[in-house]
């Protein structure tokens, strides 16, 4: 077994997305954890939200599972004060349940916010942010 691997805080916002493909890369849960506030919230693939680190963490070790290769690159950064919206394209190279090479691609939507340290964090991170989606919470 490997050990795990060091990673560093977020310091710009717009170095988000290339951190959570670093630290999925990795295959380390606790780094792609780090990168989430404790009551964030991640929208899961069957559409419902994850709240808090211990719900999320279900959900990316499930990601995880899939043990690919991630590129991740922004679309556009908007920080205001301290937070900032992301937009992303990300790529996962993986293979099917058959061992065949698959590609899997799509946009994504966070929020983030810049913690007391200076680093940022997700607060809401939507992997398919630019899907529609037929059940939709009212705020």
């Amino acid at each position: 077994m490997k050990p795990p691997a060091k990673f560093y805080p977020v310091l710009r916002p717009e170095d988000m997305n290339a951190a959570f493909a670093e630290a999925f890369n990795s295959g380390d849960i606790n780094a792609l954890l780090s990168l989430y506030e404790p009551d964030s919230i991640l929208m899961n693939p069957a559409g419902g939200l994850d709240q808090g680190i211990e719900t999320i963490r279900g959900t990316l070790e499930d990601l995880l599972r899939l043990q690919g290769r991630m590129t991740s690159r922004n679309i556009y950064c908007i920080p205001f004060e301290n937070i900032a919206l992301l937009r992303a394209h990300f790529i996962l190279h993986t293979r099917d349940g058959n061992g065949h090479p698959t590609q899997v691609e799509g946009h994504t939507s966070e929020v983030i916010r810049r913690q007391t340290d200076g680093s940022w964090r997700y607060i809401v991170d939507h992997p398919s942010g630019s899907d529609l989606l037929e059940r939709i919470r009212s705020c």
